[in-house]
């Protein structure tokens, strides 16, 4: 897999994930709150599989893999 998410995205996904998830954890949000756990996962990995069906890639660091 190569990395398609950039450096500040990346951080975007994981707090924007993070926040989801938190105001799931305590109701503020409901249920729809934990589908903050995918951009938290996208985040992580550096790897969005829609990016790559697309063809997009935001990072600038050309990988080798």
């Amino acid at each position: 897999m190569k990395t398609n998410i950039g450096n500040i995205e990346r951080m975007l996904r994981i707090v924007i994930g993070l926040v989801l998830i938190g105001l799931a954890a305590t109701g503020t949000v409901g249920l729809w709150g934990w589908i903050g756990l995918l951009p938290l996962a996208t985040g992580l990995v550096g790897w969005c599989p829609p990016y790559a069906l697309l063809g997009w890639n935001t990072c600038s660091v050309k990988n080798s893999n």
